[in-house]
């Protein structure tokens, strides 16, 4: 058992633990994204998310029964990532296929800080079907999870690393 803000005790394998782990580990792999990208403006705007994921992470751990609290993502803080997504794919070559994960290790790192962003919005949109959880959460981490995979993308262009794209007929 342990206990969740507000002081009620829960097993260790309550839904909101698995949550705000989740955001938790994400925020952990992303200080490790931090350490393989140059470009500084990009390393401002992770340490900004990484901000926006301790509020995110101290709003899941909160039990509303206990205690209302807000998360603290506005809307100001999900048009920043549209707006960082839009800037960086205008730069990137049209998909035609889907990517795989790699090209250099940076856009690895990204896109393992990707598919654990989208476990994590699983994760609260399982929370948000017995407790009310605001949009924003909802939208900031879907939002986030695209741009990780543009940055993934950028990475590659950047270094000038090629990408793998998926082989459809899997031979």
């Amino acid at each position: 058992m342990t206990s969740l803000a507000g002081g009620r005790r829960v097993p260790k394998t309550h839904l909101r633990l698995e949550a705000y782990g989740t955001i938790d580990e994400l925020n952990s792999f992303i200080g490790l994204l931090m350490t393989e990208i140059e470009d500084c403006s990009v390393q401002e705007l992770m340490l900004f998310i990484q901000s926006k994921l301790f509020c995110i992470g101290s709003f899941l751990a909160t039990d509303p029964k206990d205690y209302q609290m807000e998360s603290r993502i506005a809307d100001e803080t999900i048009k920043r990532i549209e707006e960082a997504i839009d800037k960086m794919d205008n730069l990137l070559p049209r998909l035609r296929s889907f990517v795989l994960p790699g090209g250099v290790r940076s856009a690895a790192v990204a896109h393992v800080c990707r598919t654990v962003c989208r476990r994590a919005e699983r994760m609260i949109y399982r929370v948000a079907e017995t407790d009310k959880i605001e949009s924003s959460v909802l939208i900031f981490i879907n939002r986030l999870s695209d741009l990780l995979f543009v940055i993934a993308r950028k990475e590659c262009l950047e270094k000038k690393e090629k990408e793998f794209f998926w082989d459809n007929s899997c031979k």
